[in-house]
Order: C-alpha cells, then structure tokens, then sequence
C-alpha cells in the first residue's frame, strides 16, 4: 500500500517545500508516502470557475489507476481528531493493497467528476486555509497518525 497527495500546483514557498520535504522523510520510515504536483494550467481571464474546476478535475483524475482509493481533502468532508484520523489509516492499511490518493483541489475546489470518482472527503478544519499550506498540514497529519499507531510520544492527548 502506498499513499500519494495530488495537488493541483507547485509549492511556490521555501518554507512549504521545507515542511513538506521534513514530514515525506519522516514517513519514509513508516509507508511508502509521495506528493505529486501536478502542473497548474494556464487559463484565459474570461475562464469560468467551472471551467477551471473540470480542466483541474480531468488533471487530478488522469493516471489513477481504477484500484486507486480516492479520498478528497475538502472543507465538506468529516472532520476527525488526529487519534480518529489514525484508526481510519490503520483501517485502510489492514485491508490491504489498494493505493490511497489523498486530493487536494485548485482555489475553486472540485470538479463533479473528481467528486464522482472519490470514496470519501476528509476536512481538515472549519477554516479555510491557502491550498499550499493544506499540503504541509495534512502530510504531518499522516506522519502523526503512524507515531500514534506506532506507539510513538510525538502526540501527546
């Protein structure tokens, strides 16, 4: 089993790219564990928000494999604590051998297909929070779900 987070996006900010490299290399230890970005698109000025969405839904949705568990990270979605968030990965881990990818959506969020394809939403927080930042939150969210099932003193409740 692996876990991937698409992105719709480059990192633009060191300090993200700093957070994001420091958390991937401590899950290596853990699973096997990528961010994929995936190269934003140029739009004209007049593009509609639902253009958008479905030229970055078609971009998220292309290269999964049909085994590929989808799971979008979206201000609609459940909202667990961090011990919750490491059952609901150890669930996923003891089923086994599908791949989980972990989606975040442009500035527009989602497409109706990417919304179609996923089997599940996770949110983060009530708040909104900028799609980079997103990115080194919920990969220390992952990292922290492991210490917990590994029994680990980085969480302390």
């Amino acid at each position: 089993m692996r876990i991937t987070l698409r992105v719709i996006g480059k990192t633009d900010f060191e300090w993200i790219k700093e957070g994001l490299g420091l958390y991937t290399r401590r899950l290596s230890h853990y699973i096997p564990f990528a961010v994929e970005e995936i190269p934003e698109p140029k739009f004209p000025v007049s593009a509609t928000q639902d253009f958008v969405k479905e030229k970055e839904g078609a971009l998220l949705l292309s290269g999964l494999k049909p085994s590929d568990e989808v799971i979008l990270l979206d201000e609609r979605g459940s909202q667990m604590r961090s011990v919750e968030f490491a059952r609901y990965l150890q669930d996923k881990m003891a089923r086994g051998g599908r791949n989980i990818v972990f989606m975040i959506g442009g500035p527009y969020g989602f497409s109706q297909a990417v919304y179609d394809r996923a089997e599940g939403k996770i949110s983060l927080s009530k708040m909104t929070f900028s799609h980079q930042m997103v990115r080194v939150f919920f990969v220390e969210q992952v990292y922290r779900a492991m210490t917990i099932l590994g029994g680990e003193p980085y969480h302390h409740e």
